[in-house]
């Protein structure tokens, strides 16, 4: 049935599965200390933050998909900040002359939403207290945690810069610890150890210090600290030195919000994601169209289904570029993008040969639009869009994300995915130990496009939870850091478990693959036509079937591509939990 690294973890009492050891171990210790899903996902997604600071942080940004036992479905939370009142298209482009918003620096800031985001799944779902949930990231941060290797390598990459320009930065990582050695933050430990300690004395319950943490976090010492910081100026990709826009109201305005999720069926399940303000959707259109082709009978893994899959992403991407965005300021179709009548229309698109363009539909009878600076690429001559030209003046070096995943005994289920607040994304705040999140690359610097930034906006981010039902129950919690590629990576393990039978584990081992092309969200926004990575595992075979079709084969690393994680529940209670073995961190725990 496949080749696997190691068995798929089952139990009946908790399982846990996330992209860091240490968070996957805090959370089961919350789970043997009586703590239900919510609580040790708030106390894993904490530990992240220390344990993978070049990944996400506090200042950061959280989707996740939340499903509580004795639901009929899902609830999606967004701890998604917004742009700042301040950020209009006018200052960047007539002030400061940018053509894309940097990928570093506070220019790119948003409202910072993990933090609250956390404190909201702890205060409404969860059961065990702010102290209680924190004390692993607290103990982390401020005796130490053995360094990841590649954590150590981004900040040796970064060492001169630290020096040279964010010399806040320098004061927390340099020198950068061996792979293994402790690595510490006593700034951020004793931010956390503040807000906990303040909270305990303003309130003797625990709704109520977790409300006092918001306050503090949003409209107390922890935002001026921020505010203040950012209002100096810092050099960033563009090769200039800037200063952030968020204000006080910014921060004190903003709190994270539950929505109901979308949600398609295929074969017997029901996906649910986040709405068009993330990629979500994507997952769900890339399932409308491949529900048209026998992908059982193309076998998993072959030229064939490796093409299928390939071209029904580029289609489905090509909509996340045209029509994905905030919908409370953008007319998102989404009812009209997730329809199976509609996949029916596009699935006709998909031939034998590698597509070159950029191909959206028009799913409401409007006619879609691209960003200006690519419709030569758009059209499908091939001709590859010029990169913008910047400055840089430190690595390009571009962050990513976390995941995990948590089921309980008693049906809960959380799927979450946060991400931003890298330590090479923007300098450290030196009160706090964390710097803010960069976002606000993600809008584009055009007036009319879906996702163009505008004040108090949701950038479209690449953060994308999800959660799967069958017959109205809780079933399976999936996602994988990646960027554009985590509706890829995650499909492709949903697809290896559902379709052809593998477990948890034997999926997410299968060789994986994924395109670019399309724009990518990060800054510079660079496109890779016809692109197709796929893993050597895959063959000589296979390369050269999907060569022969056109596509431009990258093979990468026979263990390079994805760190998908999962977690289910079967309907007689038995629960399992799988992560990925690729950049050898990410475990699962369970019983």
């Amino acid at each position: 049935m496949g080749f696997t690294t190691r068995p798929e973890v089952t139990g009946t009492f908790g399982v846990i599965a996330s992209t860091h050891w240490l968070a996957s171990a805090a959370g089961m210790a919350v789970l043997e200390q009586g703590g239900n899903a919510f609580d040790a996902a708030v106390a894993a997604g904490l530990t992240l933050q220390v344990v993978e600071p070049d990944m996400n942080g506090p200042g950061g940004d959280l989707p996740a998909v939340l499903w509580p036992a004795g639901r009929d479905e899902p609830v999606v939370l967004c701890a998604q900040g917004p742009a700042p009142v301040a950020a209009t298209l006018e200052y960047y482009r007539d002030n400061l002359g940018l053509r894309f918003i940097p990928g570093t620096g506070p220019l790119a800031a948003v409202v910072p939403g993990a933090f609250g985001g956390w404190m909201a799944i702890l205060r409404d779902f969860g059961t065990m207290s702010l102290r209680d949930v924190s004390r692993f990231a607290i103990g982390y941060a401020a005796h130490g945690h053995p360094m990841l290797g590649r954590t150590g390598s981004y900040i040796r990459a970064l060492e001169r810069f630290f020096r040279d320009e964010w010399t806040t930065s320098g004061d927390v990582y340099l020198p950068a610890p061996g792979p293994g050695q402790l690595a510490r933050n006593p700034a951020l430990a004793a931010t956390y150890q503040r807000v906990v300690e303040e909270a305990e004395a303003r309130s003797p319950t625990r709704e109520g210090q977790i409300e006092a943490a918001l306050g503090t976090w949003y409209s107390g010492w922890v935002a001026e600290a921020l505010i203040k910081f950012q209002e100096r100026a810092w050099m960033d990709t563009s090769g200039e030195r800037h200063s952030g826009l968020l204000s006080f109201d910014d921060l004190s305005g903003w709190e994270p919000t539950y929505e109901a999720p979308v949600a398609a069926s295929f074969a017997g399940f029901t996906v649910f994601k986040t709405g068009p303000w993330g990629q979500g959707p994507v997952f769900l259109q890339q399932l409308n169209l491949l529900e048209g082709f026998d992908l059982k009978a193309m076998g998993l893994g072959s030229a064939e289904y490796v093409h299928v899959v390939t071209e029904c992403a580029k289609l489905a991407f090509a909509d996340r570029e045209a029509w994905y965005g905030d919908p409370r300021f953008t007319d998102v179709p989404i009812e009209a993008l997730l329809s199976k009548s509609y996949a029916g229309v596009r699935r006709q698109l998909v031939s034998d040969a590698s597509s070159p363009g950029l191909r959206p539909g028009g799913p409401d009878g409007r006619a879609p639009r691209l960003p200006d600076w690519l419709p030569d690429w758009a059209a499908g001559d091939g001709t590859e869009p010029a990169e913008p030209t910047g400055k840089p003046v430190m690595p390009g070096l571009r962050g990513d994300t976390v995941h995990l995943d948590v089921v309980d005994g008693a049906g809960n289920m959380v799927s979450a995915t946060p991400s931003g607040g890298w330590l090479q994304g923007a300098p450290v705040v030196p009160e706090l130990g964390f710097c803010l999140g960069t976002r606000g690359q993600m809008f584009w610097l055009e007036e009319g496009l879906a996702s163009s930034l505008q004040p108090g906006k949701r950038p479209r981010t690449t953060l994308s939870p999800t959660v799967v039902g069958r017959d109205g129950e809780p079933y399976l919690a999936i996602g994988t850091p990646g960027g554009d590629q985590q509706d890829q990576w995650a499909l492709h393990a949903f697809l290896a478990h559902v379709l052809f039978g593998l477990d948890l584990q034997t999926a997410i081992d299968s060789p994986n693959h994924h395109t670019e092309a399309f724009p990518s969200s990060f800054y510079p926004r660079s496109t890779r036509p016809r692109h197709l990575a796929i893993e050597r595992r895959a063959g000589p075979g296979t390369v050269g079937a999907l060569r022969a079709n056109g596509h431009r084969v990258d093979p990468v690393g026979p263990w390079s591509l994805g760190r998908v994680s999962a977690v289910s529940r079967g309907p007689d209670g038995v629960l399992r939990g799988a992560a990925d073995p690729r950049g050898m961190q990410g475990y699962v725990c369970g019983r």
